[in-house]
């Protein structure tokens, strides 16, 4: 049975080590995105930063991928960008997912997660007047303990 998300939520993602990213539902976007800086391959490897300076979750560390490979993103406008691209687990609705999530520069975006169809498909419902739905079943599930 499909889920009932909202058009922004919170998501974990244990493989990279965040809880409780801000994430914003694009139903317009194929492909689902992360906000990364300092994206550079180095020994065989793909290493970035997640965040910037100015987010207050920012903590400096670097990501490395030893997997990852390169997609092609059509923007709205019809540009078609190269961007590297990993796979990762994500954790909504205390249920954890497999996302391939493409490293992109979003410092002027306030969401610097964007799920998209790819991910959403066959999964979730898209209610547009709801935000934080698998948030605070997670927080409501942490306060009430079944005993």
């Amino acid at each position: 049975m499909k889920k009932t998300i909202g058009r922004i939520d919170k998501a974990d993602f244990p493989e990279l080590g965040f809880k409780d990213i801000d994430v914003k539902v694009d139903t317009g976007a194929y492909t689902s995105s992360i906000h990364c800086t300092n994206i550079r391959e180095e020994n065989d490897m793909l290493i970035c930063t997640f965040l910037d300076p100015s987010h207050p979750l920012y903590d400096g560390r670097e990501l490395k991928f030893e997997f990852y490979d390169i997609a092609a993103v059509k923007s709205s406008n019809g540009e078609i960008q190269y961007r590297y691209e990993v796979q990762t687990k994500i954790i909504l609705f205390n249920k954890q997912y497999s996302i391939s999530l493409t490293l992109s520069s979003r410092e002027d975006m306030r969401f610097p997660v964007l799920l998209g169809r790819k991910l959403l498909t066959k999964k979730f419902i898209v209610d547009t007047e709801l935000i934080d739905v698998s948030y605070n079943l997670k927080n409501n599930e942490l306060k009430n303990p079944i005993s």
